[in-house]
This record gives C-alpha cells, structure tokens and sequence, in this order.
C-alpha cells in the first residue's frame, strides 16, 4: 500500500467513519490476556456465550485495527498504541487455535469450512502481520496451512469476491515467505475469476449482477494489480470500473434492493488506486464520500460485517489522491445491460436505476435526490394451510422489450424464502455436522443455497410493469393476474423488501423511509378474473 501522508480536505471522511468502527471492535473483542477466548472477536460466543463456537470471520476485525495503529489519521487515539499492538497480535493468535487442523474455520455452523470467513480473516491476518511487523514462526506455519487449504478448496456457486479474495491471499503469503510455491495456483484462480467477467465488465456473484460486491472484487484486483503488474489485470479492471461508474447514483449513494445481491455495499479504496488512470472512480469516489458526509450513506455497523468496509475506508484514506476531477453532471440517456438485467436512465432531471432482471424493481433521483425506491408488489398469500409471500421481484429472465419511450417487463411471482431456523432444524444441523455431515460440508453449503438464495418455485401471478417516458415525466403501470384474489390477505408495495438470503444485505439507509404503500384496499374490491391495476406518475 502507499505510504500515509498529511490529511487532506474531504479525505477524512473515510477515516472518521473507520476510527467509529476500530471502537466498536475493541468492545466486540475479548481482551483479557488470561480468558481461554483472548482475542476473539466474537461476542456472541466469549461473553454472551449463546452460539457454541466462534465466527471465524470475526477475526477480520484486525486488520482494521492494524491500520489504525499505523496510518497518521486525524484524531486517532489508536496511533502507536502498544495495547492495539498486543490486542491485533491476540486476533491473530485466537484465529490459529480456533482454526481447524487443515487450516480452514466456520462461519455459520459447526465445520462449515467457510471460504470466505477463511479468505477475508486470512487476508487480514497477512496484512496485520506485516503492519505490526511481527516475528512469530507458528503464526507462518498457520497462515502456510490456512493457503494451503484455499488454494485446493473450491467453493459452491460462483462468487467472484470469494475468489479475489483467495488470489489476494496467495500472493501475500508468497510476499511474506519469499516463495513461489504458490505461482501454479495463483494463476489457476486468477484465470478462473476472469473467466466469471461478463463482456459488460461485471464479475458474477451467483445468479447476476450485483454492483455493490464488484466494488469489492475492484478493490481486491487493484491490490493484485500492484502486488502483480505482470498479470495483466489493467484491461478487466478498467471494463469493470468504467461499468461500475455508469451505477453511481446521483446524490452519491450506490446499489441497492433492484440489483441482484440486494446490496448497498461501496468500497472505496480500489477506486483510488486506479485513479490516476481513470478519473471517472476518483468522481465515484468524491460523490460517495459526499454522500456519507452528508448522512446519506448505508449504515454497516453489523457485528458479523463491521469490518469489511473499516478497512477499505482506512486503505482509501492511505491510497488518496490529491488530483481530483470536476464534477459534472451525467448526461441524458440510455443504458441498458441486458447480461446483468440493469437499466439505466437518464431525462430531464430525473435518474431511474431499474433491475429488470428482478420484475423491475428500480429506484428514482430527481434533480439528484431521491424521489421513490420500489421492491415490486408482494403478496401475502393463504397456501396450503400457512401464510406465504408471493413476490415479482426474484431474479430471472424476464421478457423485456424496450423501445424509444417504453420499458415492459412481464412475468410470473414467485415465493419468497422465509426459511427460519428452528430450535428442531438447529439441533439437526448440529447432530449432522458433528457426524457425516463434517466429512461434506461442500453438500450442506449447496443444499442451504438452495433453500435461502438461490433459484426461484414459481407462484400463481403474473406481472407486468412498465416505465413510460412522457417528455419529463415518468409513468410507471402496473398490472397483476393470478388465479383468484380470495387467497390474498394483504398486498403492497415496498422500498426495501427482499426474499432471498445475503449477508450483506438488509442494511439501514436514509432514504428507505419512506411508507409501506398498502395495496390491500384495492385487492379485497376485485373480483377473480380482474387484474390489479396501479398507475403512478413521477
């Protein structure tokens, strides 16, 4: 990473968002030298002690520290500190013993063997021991085993983060140990991660497009970038930042429930180290902090994910560039992404961002505010003797059809997964996952993506939306079919409803306050046969 410098205007929003997360790191921490749990990061097992084992992915939360300790922030009482040195040094150490003998940690449940609570805590732990300039042979040994078992280990389902995150890895080690031991399976992965690129530039995460995560898989290949120059990343990494760039929202927040992964995610720092070469992720860069500054921004403060976007601020920080290019404003126009299902566009003021992919959830700006985030129609459902939710806003191929003025997409609902862990379903789990299921977790992982994230069982409704363009005016109709109304007991619309599984998702915005709009009144006067209607101007 670049050498820390003087602070600069604007720069240190980054470091006052991180420097409030370092905090609550240190309170998330066991910190007592002579606890069996010292360093762990999991508060939930050490001190309330009602989950019965700890997350490796916790672990994470050094890196943070590690940077705090060694970056010249404003007002940072962490600078030098040789109790955050000690404390930094004890995460380390918890992440060794709580590791399993082949190197590899759980997440969720007991030998899950977690790829990326494995690769985001590994890649942490490499950094924070070169910042804290350690000296300790047996954290080597760990890391050599933790790489080892990455580098053979592949995941379910195509995760494009999860996979930068294991080349990141393998390099450092190298860096660290002076090897090349691991050049075989650096370029293995690599060639598989851009294998995942799609001809609009975006990285898939399991089943499309979801902007918010390719920030992520940005920063980490920025990072490959410079560790590896030989690689030949600047042309992926450019397609992918130049599309990235068309997603900016105008008042500077970014992604959202119309993309795929339902994400809010934004992180910075890969945006500044490819900036001296595009101006246009120095711009994104500028309008996000903006948004933050203003309290527009997402709120992450999660204990299972407080860490990722800590250290991606603190990197931003160090990589800031002085040179910035002048705003502007984007024109008038069209973009359509028919790989990743995304529309964008732009006309007389107002910015629609729709995820047609999704049954047209979109979210609308005027004059660079935000006007209206829209979910798609739920319907809460009486089937087979229990209440389900019907909903439009699944990811699928939907026929689409565009022409100057009109965008349509048409399609059937479908049920939302709800699926809740039950004192029955937990205690199986355990049971299974401390016999067999120990031996396949690979299995378990793909039969839980299954029943919380991935595919779609179809419902008895059918949709169509379409956005229509009347000089400035925007005109969103809706239309909804199904078999009979009589099933339904409620209906609406939302700003930020989802139905499928991301742990990153579901995180608290500004701009979700906005009412349920409660379509229920309309529904009880329909007859079966009739369609639900609903016509709104903008």
């Amino acid at each position: 990473m670049a050498a820390t410098g003087p602070s600069a205007p604007g720069r240190d929003v980054w470091a006052r968002r991180a420097l409030a997360d370092v905090a609550k790191m240190l309170t998330l921490q066991d910190r007592t030298p002579h606890s069996p749990t010292y360093g762990c990061f999991d508060r939930n097992h050490w001190h309330y002690k009602i989950i019965d084992f700890p997350s490796g992915m916790a672990q994470e939360f050094v890196w943070p520290l590690a940077l705090a300790a060694t970056s010249d922030l404003p007002d940072n009482p962490f600078r030098r500190s040789a109790a955050l040195r000690d404390w930094v040094e004890a995460g380390l150490d918890f992440a060794r013993r709580a590791s399993h003998l082949d190197g590899s940690c759980d997440d969720y449940f007991p030998y899950e063997r977690a790829t990326g609570a494995a690769a985001f805590s590994l890649l942490a732990g490499l950094e924070s021991y070169r910042l804290m300039e350690l000296e300790r042979p047996d954290l080597l040994a760990f890391f050599e085993r933790r790489t080892g078992w990455l580098a053979r280990h592949r995941e379910s389902g195509q995760l494009s983060n999860h996979e930068a995150l294991v080349v990141a890895c393998l390099i450092r080690l190298s860096d660290l140990t002076g090897t090349d031991r691991w050049n075989g399976a650096i370029r293995d992965r690599l060639d598989r991660l851009l294998s995942w690129q799609t001809r609009e530039g975006w990285f898939r995460e399991y089943e499309g497009c979801d902007p918010g995560y390719l920030t992520l898989t940005i920063g980490l290949l920025a990072m490959i970038d410079r560790w590896r120059p030989g690689y030949a990343l600047r042309e992926p990494l450019d397609r992918a930042v130049r599309f990235a760039a068309e997603l900016m929202h105008p008042d500077g927040s970014y992604g959202g429930e119309y993309t795929s992964r339902n994400t809010h995610n934004y992180f910075p720092h890969g945006f500044e180290m490819v900036g001296d070469r595009l101006p246009e992720a120095l711009a994104m860069n500028d309008r996000h902090r903006a948004a933050l500054e203003a309290g527009r921004g997402p709120c992450y403060a999660d204990d299972h994910i407080l860490g990722h976007h800590a250290w991606s601020y603190l990197l931003a920080w160090r990589e800031h560039r002085p040179e910035r290019p002048a705003p502007r404003a984007e024109p008038d126009g069209r973009h359509w992404f028919p790989e990743a299902g995304l529309l964008v566009e732009r006309r007389g003021g107002r910015a629609l961002f729709a995820g047609l992919n999704k049954g047209g959830a979109f979210t609308l700006f005027r004059d660079g505010a935000p006007v209206l985030s829209d979910t798609q129609i739920s319907l809460r459902v009486a089937h087979g003797g229990r209440a389900r939710t019907a909903v439009a806003h699944l990811v699928d191929r939907y026929p689409v059809a565009l022409d100057d003025d009109t965008v349509t997409v048409s399609g059937g609902f479908g049920w939302a997964k709800h699926t809740q862990m039950t004192v029955f379903r937990m205690v199986l789990l355990r049971v299974v996952m401390t016999t067999a299921g120990r031996f396949f977790p690979n299995l378990i992982r793909r039969m839980l993506q299954t029943m919380l994230i991935a595919g779609r069982r179809p419902a008895p409704f059918r949709f169509c939306r379409s956005f229509r363009w009347e000089g400035a005016e925007l005109v969103v109709e809706d239309r909804v079919e199904g078999d009979g109304w009589r099933s339904v007991e409620s209906a609406g619309l939302g700003g930020h409803q989802t139905s499928i599984y991301v742990v990153m998702s579901r995180v608290f915005t500004p701009a979700q306050l906005q009412p349920w709009c409660d379509l229920t009144p309309l529904v009880k006067d329909l007859d079966d046969g009739q369609p639900l209607t609903l016509v709104r101007r903008f």
